[in-house]
């Protein structure tokens, strides 16, 4: 059996996080990236060139992070062929609440069936379907992830750039993870897969939560008065239609069959500790500089 190797496919924000979490845990851990030279990987991961699919062959535990395009996902666009020879064990694909559409404000869980209602949703679940032909021989884990936030990318960068708006809608909600705790649970998950097959995993928080209140919450760690309220109608009226099609959808996502299934419980279980702890992380970093600014 080949020793075990973690590819990452996709080293962006989410994937930078899990790939330095699994070389901090003793993985051996490759990263691929369409120009290696460009790229500055964290600290133990190695680099491989997307396009050329020997990577593919050392492979036993891939993790997918790049969102599917116009030809579908980008992995099975390139390297459909080589997938069905690698010695795959465990596939983690990282997909999207998205697919399961509006739900009206009602919860759904790990059993519920996808009902993906906007374009790119739909594509997000064709993916899937691609990695679930791989199950009759790995075992392959749908990450259906929330709202992403974390160090740099938060509702308290939004309030320090003057940018966070207050959009009052009472009763829509929506789920968040904390970038880290996916990087916990993908890992998690990687180190004692299932036997072959699909298993569908939730990476929100216990807490859905309306965006108005998480920058109040925001402002008030930084000692900042919230922006004013802004009704919905009339926030819908300039926003972009990116924006319309986040608000479009509302539901609510479980996630106590995730953590039975992972056997962890998040580090930031609402936005209250996660935006709590990306403040502390910020001073503490900029504490150095400003003890060298000041000749102390």
């Amino acid at each position: 059996m080949s020793p075990p190797r973690l590819t990452l496919v996709g080293l962006g924000y989410t994937g930078r996080a899990i790939a330095a979490r699994a070389a901090r845990a003793g993985w051996k851990v490759l990263a691929t990236a369409r120009d290696p030279a460009a790229v500055v990987p964290p600290p133990g991961v190695a680099l491989a060139r997307f396009d050329d699919a020997a990577w593919l062959a050392q492979t036993t535990h891939l993790v997918v992070t790049a969102p599917p395009g116009e030809e579908g996902d980008p992995v099975w666009a390139a390297h459909g062929g080589a997938l069905s020879a690698a010695p795959l064990r465990w596939v983690g694909y990282i997909s999207t609440t998205g697919v399961y559409g509006d739900r009206g404000g009602g919860w759904v869980d790990e059993a519920t069936p996808p009902a993906p209602g906007q374009p790119r949703s739909r594509r997000r679940r064709e993916a899937e379907r691609q990695w679930e032909t791989l199950a009759p021989r790995a075992a392959v884990d749908l990450f259906r992830t929330g709202g992403i936030y974390g160090p740099g990318r938060s509702a308290l960068d939004e309030v320090r750039a003057g940018t966070a708006r207050r959009i009052v809608k009472p009763g829509h909600a929506f789920g968040r993870i904390h970038r880290d705790d996916i990087a916990r649970a993908v890992l998690a998950a990687a180190a004692r897969p299932p036997a072959p097959g699909v298993r569908v995993l939730h990476l929100v928080d216990d807490e859905p939560a309306e965006p108005a209140r998480v920058v109040e919450e925001a402002c008030r760690l930084l000692g900042a008065p919230p922006p004013p309220e802004t009704p919905f109608a009339e926030a819908w009226a300039r926003m972009s239609e990116m924006g319309r099609s986040f608000w479009a959808e509302n539901r609510r996502v479980a996630n106590a069959a995730t953590k039975a299934a992972l056997g962890i419980d998040w580090a930031f279980p609402s936005y209250r500790e996660g935006l709590r702890a990306i403040l502390a992380e910020q001073r503490a970093e900029a504490a150095p500089e400003q003890r060298e600014i000041g000749g102390g």
